[in-house]
C-alpha cells in the first residue's frame, strides 16, 4: 500500500477538546466494505461540536480518523462486488461511523459513491456537504409546493460553506437572497455568488435588514446555517407570518435549548430540519452534488482556500473552531495527495 508495514498516519480525538496525530494500524475492511486510501477530508461544523462541545461518543475517543465524515479517496481493497481497486470515490459515512481524518478508511460500500472519470478530487471533496444542502432544499422547497407558495425572497444566516451553497441554490431559482455572517470575507464571497444584500453582524441586524427588504413583512424563507441558539431565534424574527424556516445548523449544546416557541406559534411558521442525508435511498442528493460540481453548476473553489496537511490536523480544528479565520471551509490534505496548496 506504499507504507512502511501496516501503519498509517491519522488524527484522533484523544480526549474531549484535544486532537492528536499519530501512527495507527491500517484498518481491515469487513464483509461489504471497501478500504479507501484517503486523499482529502474536510471539517464539518458537526465535527467541531464533536471535538469541542461534548457531542463525541466516549467509545470512539482515540479512534483513528474520528469524527471525519467528509472525504475523498481511492479504493485500494474491496470486499464488495460494487467496487474494484483503483476506483476514485466520495465517502459519505454516517457521522458516528466516519473515519476520514486518516490515510486509510474502511467504510461500508453502501456509503461510497464512484466519481466520474477525470474528476478533480480536491473539488469533488465538497460534494459531501453540497449534497446535504441539496437534500435540505428538497425539504425547504419541495417539488410539489404550489407556485403561489414558492418564496420570492430568502434570508441565509451564516455564510460558511453550507450557507454559501444555499445562496447558490436560491439564486439559481431566481430568489432574492440576503446573507448574514460575522466575517466580511465570507460576505464578500456571498455577494460575488449573487446575494442581493449582505449583513455584517453584529454591527448590523439581519432581522432589521430582512424587514427592510420586505416592507416589514419578513422573509418568505429563512435558512439558518450557523448553528447557534441566538441565530435560530433571529430566524424566527426574520421570517414572515406563515413563512418557512429551514434549520441546517447543528445543535449548539446537548439537551434542551431555549427557543422562541410563542413567537413561532403566533407567526404560524413551518419548520424543517436537515438530518440524515446518508439515509436517502440511492444517495441521490450526494450524486446530484457530484454532477453539479462536474458540470460547474455550483462553485466550490472558495471552500478550498484553507488546506492543512494531516500532521497539522490540530491546527485545522483550531481554525475551524475560530470560524475558519474567514475561510468558508477548513480542509485536510493526506500525504498521498502531495504538497498541494496549504493553509498558512
Amino acid at each position: 500500500m506504499g507504507m512502511s508495514g501496516d501503519l498509517m498516519r491519522a488524527a484522533s480525538l484523544a480526549v474531549p477538546g484535544v486532537v492528536e496525530v499519530g501512527d495507527f494500524p491500517v484498518p481491515v475492511p469487513g464483509e461489504g466494505q471497501v478500504l479507501v486510501e484517503m486523499h482529502y477530508a474536510s471539517i464539518c461544523g458537526s465535527d467541531v461540536h464533536v471535538v469541542f462541545d461534548g457531542f463525541h461518543d466516549p467509545d470512539f475517543l482515540g479512534e483513528p480518523g474520528y469524527p471525519g465524515h467528509e472525504g475523498i479517496g481511492r479504493v485500494v481493497a474491496s470486499r464488495s462486488p460494487q467496487f474494484t481497486a483503483g476506483t476514485q470515490v466520495l465517502t459519505v459515512p454516517h457521522g458516528r461511523r466516519g473515519r476520514c481524518f486518516a490515510e486509510y478508511q474502511a467504510v461500508d460500500a453502501a456509503q461510497v459513491i464512484a466519481l466520474p472519470d477525470g474528476a478533480d478530487p480536491r473539488r469533488m471533496l465538497l460534494a459531501q456537504q453540497l449534497g446535504t444542502t441539496v437534500f435540505g432544499m428538497k425539504k425547504f422547497l419541495p417539488p410539489e409546493l404550489p407556485d403561489e407558495r414558492r418564496p420570492r425572497n430568502a434570508v441565509v444566516i451564516g455564510a460558511g460553506s453550507a450557507g454559501l451553497f444555499y445562496v447558490q441554490h436560491l439564486v439559481k431559482r431566481g430568489i432574492e437572497v440576503c446573507v448574514s455572517d460575522l466575517d466580511e470575507r465570507r460576505l464578500a464571497t456571498a455577494a460575488r455568488l449573487g446575494a442581493a444584500r449582505t449583513v455584517h453582524e453584529p454591527a448590523a441586524s439581519v432581522v432589521d435588514v430582512a424587514l427592510e427588504m420586505t416592507g416589514g413583512a419578513g422573509a418568505d424563507l429563512v435558512i439558518e446555517a450557523a448553528g447557534y441558539d441566538f441565530t435560530r431565534a433571529a430566524a424566527v424574527e426574520a421570517a414572515r407570518i406563515r413563512g418557512t424556516i429551514g434549520f441546517f445548523g447543528f445543535p449548539e449544546l446537548r439537551g434542551n435549548a431555549p427557543f422562541p416557541v410563542e413567537r413561532s406559534f403566533r407567526k404560524s411558521l413551518s419548520m424543517e430540519w436537515v438530518n440524515g442525508t446518508q439515509l436517502e435511498p440511492g444517495l441521490l442528493s450526494f450524486r446530484a452534488a457530484i454532477d453539479a460540481i462536474a458540470r460547474g453548476a455550483i462553485e466550490v473553489d472558495h471552500c478550498l482556500e484553507a488546506m492543512y496537511p494531516l500532521d497539522l490536523a490540530p491546527d485545522a480544528f483550531a481554525a475551524a473552531w475560530a470560524h475558519g479565520h474567514g475561510a468558508a471551509k477548513v480542509c485536510v490534505r493526506m500525504p498521498v495527495a502531495g504538497t498541494g496548496r496549504d493553509a498558512e
